[in-house]
């Protein structure tokens, strides 16, 4: 690899969400990125080059910190030589801190430890020195391998020495490529953009990519129409270690995808033809283990269940015969697995688009993960770009099925069409946001807890009857409260011993001939159940009340 030439090492900045890593980025290209996103959290993988003053360049990805977008940072850790692991002195190391040590161990990348916000009155660097040792990220000035940097993302301080750290490291490494083969890179992020059509922005990592080369990625294939960096200029060619939007794709590649280019079009079609059929064939080969599992439980159903009567046909016999003292009962239903039990699993059917793929995987796996056994989100379709009619009739089909869409519009048109069908079209650009209003519907869709409350109580002590109208008999109960209040509007209740033998409404509430609203503690009375049934002397009357609490997931 010594006859190759150097190529710009791509460089991950990776940390928890609000540690100030889109800040550090607009800090060293001096522009302001941060300012621009949505609630000033980044929701995609942003990738753009660097030229130093030195005049040496470096590649920067901006992961996003947010806990739905592991995935992306996943990536971001697989295509990079090195990390930079952004950590706030005044907040120390947090849960996606952890996660993105654990990216670069799993993808065996060296890490550069840039501890942000230490201008900040409340800094702490033992706290954060103490947070890295327990996850055995050793800093030098503890005797380990890691650099540590000390910096100011706003105020721009300790930025020189980062870059040289990170400069070093690169070399250090000897990070080569070589430029005379075929392009080899990562699909970064895929988007539709209006006017360009499916765009995707690869990193390349080896070899030359041209205007008019033929590449792929995943199932889908391009013949590069055109190629735009980061500052909107057109590029001929690009060399390793550079990120670039690249224009012409059939389909939209997924994000994560291998980039290789091909020598033509037919070995692309046929390529694409190859995974597309090979994919299709997992997802029936998928779809066939979950039949065959199904039926195999069912199979087992039925033989329990002949098994069962079998039995009890014996055991009748034997009645019969006077083996048996008693009729046997009828053996209970066999239990059924705990997944066909699904159908009593409430769902809120949902239609995901989103701006770019990444973002939409992350959206995806989020909703994945709100909810519980009683209640979740079930994503019926998703895809990259704004909303259409086609998503509206999906939504529509699915009984209060709604659109949630991130980063992206609906016109009017697509929002008359909806409210027509009544569906809901939600819009967010900030992932929390999303997730609470989910997390809101689900909330409302759960049924309430009922609580019951005994307001008072009254112990039947005679058992009256009285005549009404057509002569009939009717029995009154003579009852003395013994505890709290008896109200004539309230529910009641009858229990003999603990056992609940009625419920339901007082039908008269009287003291000798007067109609009483109430009766109180220690006093006596006479009450009229609309039922059917016979109460009895020693039977206990307890007024209730019961109240619907809101749960929360």
């Amino acid at each position: 690899m010594s006859i190759y030439p150097l190529r710009p090492p791509v460089v991950t900045i990776m940390g928890h969400v609000d540690h100030g890593k889109t800040t550090l980025l607009d800090s060293l290209r001096k522009t302001s990125v941060a300012a621009g996103e949505a609630g000033g959290i980044t929701q995609h993988i942003g990738a753009f080059s660097v030229t130093l003053p030195s005049k040496k360049t470096i590649t920067f990805l901006d992961t996003p910190g947010h806990a739905a977008f592991t995935a992306m940072r996943a990536r971001g850790a697989h295509v990079t030589d090195i990390v930079v692991l952004v950590v706030a002195a005044d907040d120390g190391v947090k849960p996606q801190t952890v996660e993105a040590i654990q990216h670069a161990k799993d993808a065996n990348v060296p890490l550069i430890v840039a501890i942000n916000k230490i201008d900040k009155h409340d800094a702490n660097l033992d706290i954060v020195r103490q947070g890295l040792l327990t996850h055995e990220v050793f800093l030098e000035e503890d005797g380990g391998e890691t650099q540590s940097i000390q910096v100011s993302a706003l105020k721009g301080k300790g930025l020189d020495d980062l870059e040289e750290a990170i400069v070093t490291l690169a070399e250090m490494l000897d990070i080569r490529a070589e430029v005379d083969i075929g392009c080899e890179g990562y699909v970064i992020e895929s988007q539709v953009e209006r006017g360009r059509g499916n765009v995707a922005t690869v990193l390349v990592k080896r070899g030359t990519l041209k205007v008019g080369s033929i590449i792929v990625a995943g199932r889908s294939w391009c013949k590069v129409r055109n190629m735009v960096d980061e500052n909107g200029k057109t590029m001929k060619q690009v060399l390793p270690g550079t990120p670039i939007k690249v224009i012409g794709w059939k389909e939209l590649p997924n994000a994560g995808d291998e980039v290789l280019e091909a020598g033509n079009e037919d070995l692309a079609k046929k390529v694409t033809e190859n995974r597309t059929l090979k994919h299709t064939r997992e997802q029936q080969v998928k779809d066939l283990e979950i039949i065959n599992e199904k039926r195999r439980q069912r199979k087992e159903e039925i033989h329990e269940e002949r098994s069962q009567m079998r039995d009890m046909k014996r055991a009748v016999w034997m009645y019969y015969q006077g083996l048996l003292p008693e009729y046997p009962s009828r053996p209970p239903p066999v239990a059924k697995p705990a997944d066909e039990d699904e159908k009593q699993v409430k769902r809120l059917c949902a239609v995901v688009k989103g701006d770019v793929s990444g973002t939409v995987e992350a959206v995806v796996n989020a909703l994945d993960e709100v909810g519980n056994n009683e209640i979740r989100v079930d994503v019926i379709d998703f895809g990259v770009g704004d909303v259409t009619e086609s998503d509206i009739q999906m939504a529509a089909a699915a009984e209060g099925g709604i659109i949630i869409g991130f980063n992206v519009k609906a016109g009017k048109r697509i929002q008359s069409e909806a409210s027509k069908l009544k569906v809901d079209i939600l819009t967010f650009n900030i992932i929390y946001k999303l997730l609470e209003e989910v997390k809101s519907r689900l909330t409302s869709m759960l049924p309430p807890i009922i609580e019951t409350h005994v307001t008072g109580e009254a112990t039947i002590l005679q058992v009256f009857q009285i005549t009404v109208k057509g002569k009939q008999q009717k029995p009154i109960a003579g009852c003395r409260v013994t505890n709290g209040t008896i109200l004539r509007n309230q529910r009641v209740r009858i229990m003999r011993g603990n056992q609940m033998i009625w419920e339901g409404a007082l039908e008269s509430l009287k003291q000798v001939k007067k109609d009483m609203t109430e009766v109180k503690k220690g006093m006596e009375c006479g009450m009229g159940f609309d039922c059917s049934f016979e109460f009895q002397e020693g039977d206990l009357i307890q007024s209730i009340v019961t109240k619907e609490i809101s749960r929360s997931l």
